[in-house]
């Protein structure tokens, strides 16, 4: 569309091109307390800034499962979600068994998660077996941590009896005021919920042993092993063996090749800007992305990949 306005003096028409529209991509996120929200809302100002035509906004959902539906109906333009979450999505698998979200794409994976265990020095709890007869949340409904943690227990033979499924402000929230006795986390490291429990309560974030961690991985191949440091958190002062997941930047196999490609690009090679916000993107590497997604990649992805020259894993190409 054009717009017309009259030369001064000269009674002529002289056309100008109107304001270009743009077009607001939904980034399907999570609670406010993690990780994803300040992530999403850092890749929609890059997204603003870098893409002609397009911003982005972050949208607080109810996380990993919540997306894997939003990107599914399209309802969502982008989402960050867990790597074993986004797997049994499209596989049909766990939460999704018998309608695997075959349409769902990757661009990538853009950090790892760890499975973090908090609970106050005073609890008593210093292992798996001893969340036994305990109040626990493992995180909120339809959240990765609740995937996560479910398979975590559930490969180690743990039932839990009096379990809440509570996000992670409400978690850290819960512990402080003493109304539960553990809670779980899956999310990049330092998170602010944790951060601020800590300031308020001494702290203990359990380490799994060996098996504990074998099985797991067992159950879910895309865990592995991580150690979460010394001093990430105020008064944890030893490093904790734990457990990490790639969070994978997901799609619907819809949109365009031009659309995902430029994504794609300006996450990796703007990273920098993504890296002022949360260190948790300090792992957004194309090394790390091409060894950790778990599903095939969307074609415009594929193609800023193949320009790296790096080698692309068979079960990225659909």
């Amino acid at each position: 569309m054009r717009q017309f306005i009259a030369a001064l003096g000269l009674g002529l028409l002289v056309a100008i091109p109107a304001a270009q529209a743009q077009t607001t991509l939904s980034i399907a996120t999570g609670g406010t307390g993690g990780v994803y929200y300040p992530i999403g809302g850092g890749l929609g100002e890059m997204i603003g800034r870098h893409i002609d035509g397009y911003t982005g906004v972050a949208e607080v959902t109810g996380a990993s499962v919540e997306n894997m539906g939003l990107i599914h109906r399209e309802d969502s333009d982008l989402a960050l979600a867990l790597a074993d979450t986004v797997y049994q999505a499209y596989h049909g698998e766990g939460r999704f068994e018998g309608r695997a979200l075959t349409d769902i794409r990757a661009l990538g994976s853009v950090y790892p998660n760890a499975i973090q265990l908090v609970t106050l020095k005073n609890s008593g709890i210093t292992s798996l077996s001893d969340l036994q007869g305990k109040r626990v949340s493992i995180g909120a409904p339809g959240s990765g941590t609740e995937v996560s943690a479910n398979t975590l227990l559930q490969a180690n033979g743990i039932t839990l009896r009096n379990t809440q499924r509570l996000n992670f402000n409400e978690t850290a929230d819960a512990l402080r005021d003493g109304d539960i006795d553990a809670g779980f986390w899956s999310v990049g490291p330092p998170t602010s919920s944790i951060m601020s429990l800590a300031t308020a309560r001494d702290i203990h974030i359990l380490s799994f042993t060996e098996t504990e961690i074998a099985k797991a991985i067992e159950a879910q191949p895309v865990f592995a092993p991580f150690t979460l440091a010394a001093g990430t958190y105020e008064g944890v002062d030893e490093d904790v063996r734990t457990i990490g997941t790639p969070n994978v930047l997901a799609v619907n196999a819809r949109m365009s090749e031009d659309l995902a490609y430029q994504i794609t690009r300006i996450l990796f090679e703007q990273v920098d800007e993504l890296r002022a916000i949360h260190s948790a993107a300090n792992s957004t590497t194309v090394d790390f992305s091409l060894e950790a997604t778990p599903i095939p990649l969307h074609p415009g992805a594929l193609r800023y990949y193949r320009e790296t020259g790096k080698s692309i894993p068979s079960r990225l190409v659909r």
